[in-house]
């Protein structure tokens, strides 16, 4: 046999005896490169480094972290990639839990106890399906969005059995793009001809992304009423009650959805958040904790959690829960690269509150220091701090946060909202100020790269561009250029394994950042001919 002959598979189990029984299994299934991992975290670590064809992975994983938050780490994290055929083993009595989850819907589930032969039919199933989208699959992770909406096309007319799921994919690159007004008739035809839930959803979806709050709420109330465990239209409800302003509402879904997929830790960190900006702090201070117990698990926790939590304490009146939040923090998190800067905002949260006016500006000195030039730090949480400094006589601390946040403000909504910060406290001018200044450095940082290009120095445009997309990760108007000037430089000095693993990294920046670029199909392309140019396959 051997469709699955060389094929890598990772097996993620907790227990050495079953893990050696399913290894046996995936060998009379013809599959022998196949990795092992026992626990969630030596998963995450083995598919840092590489890509598997098959990851089967147990449910329950012991350690406080089960199948379904690995799966969500990894799917935000986009440690598996599109191909990767992802299986979820659980009990029958588990299988209720995981399959609530529609969002994070693995390849397939089996069934313990299984076979050999059960196995082999549900992969060989899975990769039937998977070579027939691999095409879509590719031109997707390239970054060609719309050559991905004509192959989806082209499959349609050749596969007519996954019909429906190439009109399916076809909808979600359309939203990708923010074409809501051509994924709309897609979904709204399927809503109408097959009553597909997922179909009711996507229309919601357009309806949301074109602020009809009011048809896209009726219609998801409509479904989480009719599909009680459909989380995922839970979500889009409760998101388009908090842009209608009903935080209340928005609340009360999240809730629900909750109680249905109890698991997923950026639900219960939305419910967090929102049941905080509602007034909640008693469901504020309820969900955060959990929060911050089933993150503790993850490689990916967010020393930030820990933040919103002392946050809540200190709004409840209850700074000795809240100090002891922060030594948490401080013993848990050690080696993330913003837990310092946390624990010193968390701290002065706490002597705000308790009075502590030496200690509370000695916490926001440490916080702004450990701050400054820190991509892995939320924007959010920099302009709380900068609105502490600010209420505290700090603007010199404030300004530099502020000023960080600009350089990386992804959109104007989030320029606006930095200037906002300073124009509350009453220096709306100086932001002004911070706006033009940074937008000017970007632009004159573009200028120069390009001028060095023209002038045939393309190691100096690529030199000067990196620096700046360093010292500016969130900034997607630096990320293209340093892109652009990589592959610049590629084309007319040569090929460079490092340089091109460089453009691969800048241009994947590009799309993280600015998915609806409109000049990110012509960068895709030219990044297509350096590659054909010099006979190197595109990976």
């Amino acid at each position: 046999m051997n469709e699955l002959d060389g094929l890598t598979a990772l097996l993620i189990e907790p227990h050495s005896g079953m893990r050696a029984n399913i290894h046996s299994m995936l060998n009379m299934c013809g599959l022998t490169r196949i990795e092992h991992a026992s626990s969630a975290n030596q998963a995450v670590k083995q598919l840092t480094l590489r890509s598997f064809d098959l990851v089967l992975c147990e449910y329950d994983l012991e350690g406080g972290q089960d199948g379904q938050q690995l799966l969500e780490d990894l799917r935000h994290h986009k440690l598996v990639s599109l191909a990767t055929m992802f299986f979820m083993v659980t009990a029958e009595g588990d299988y209720g839990k995981v399959v609530s989850a529609a969002e994070l819907a693995p390849t397939d589930y089996i069934l313990k106890p299984f076979t050999a032969d059960r196995l082999l039919e549900r992969i060989a199933r899975a990769l039937e399906k998977r070579n027939v989208f691999l095409p879509v699959y590719r031109l997707m992770e390239a970054g060609a969005q719309h050559e991905a909406i004509e192959a989806c096309l082209e499959g349609e007319q050749a596969h007519p059995r996954y019909a429906v799921d190439f009109l399916r994919l076809r909808a979600e690159l359309h939203l990708f793009l923010g074409e809501a007004h051509l994924a709309e008739p897609i979904y709204r035809q399927l809503a109408d001809s097959k009553a597909i839930a997922w179909a009711r959803l996507g229309l919601a979806k357009t309806l949301y992304l074109r602020e009809e709050y009011e048809e896209a709420g009726s219609l998801l109330t409509e479904l989480v009423q009719t599909n009680t465990n459909f989380v995922d239209a839970y979500d889009w409800l409760a998101r388009t009650h908090t842009a209608m302003g009903e935080l209340d509402k928005s609340q009360d879904v999240l809730g629900r959805a909750v109680a249905v997929s109890p698991h997923a830790v950026r639900r219960l960190r939305t419910l967090g958040e929102v049941a905080f900006e509602a007034g909640d702090d008693d469901t504020a201070e309820k969900v955060l904790k959990q929060v911050v117990a089933k993150a503790k698990y993850s490689e990916f926790r967010d020393p930030e959690d820990h933040v919103k939590l002392v946050r809540t304490l200190v709004r409840k009146g209850d700074p000795v829960a809240a100090a002891t939040v922060i030594r948490d923090l401080d013993r848990s998190m050690g080696g993330k690269a913003h837990a310092d800067a946390c624990s010193a905002i968390s701290s002065a949260l706490l002597h705000e509150y308790t009075g502590n006016e030496e200690r509370l500006l000695d916490s926001l000195n440490a916080a702004v220091a450990a701050s400054r030039d820190l991509p892995a730090m939320s924007a959010d949480l920099k302009l709380e701090l900068a609105r502490n400094c600010l209420a505290h006589d700090m603007a010199e601390g404030a300004t530099s946060l502020v000023r960080d946040v600009m350089r990386n403000a992804a959109d104007a909504s989030a320029m606006d909202r930095a200037m906002s910060v300073m124009a509350q406290a009453g220096h709306a001018e100086l932001g002004t100020t911070l706006a033009q200044e940074t937008r000017q450095h970007v632009v004159d940082l573009v200028a120069g790269g390009a001028e060095r290009a023209r002038s045939g120095d393309y190691a100096g445009a690529v030199t000067l561009m990196q620096e700046a997309a360093q010292r500016m990760p969130g900034n997607p108007q630096v990320a293209f250029n340093a892109a652009l000037a990589l592959l610049r430089c590629l084309e007319h000095t040569g090929w460079d394994d490092k340089l091109g693993q460089q453009a691969l990294a800048q241009m994947a920046a590009v799309r993280r950042l600015d998915a609806r670029n409109p000049k990110l199909p012509a960068l895709t392309a030219l990044h297509q001919a350096v590659l054909k140019k010099y006979k190197k396959s595109h990976k």
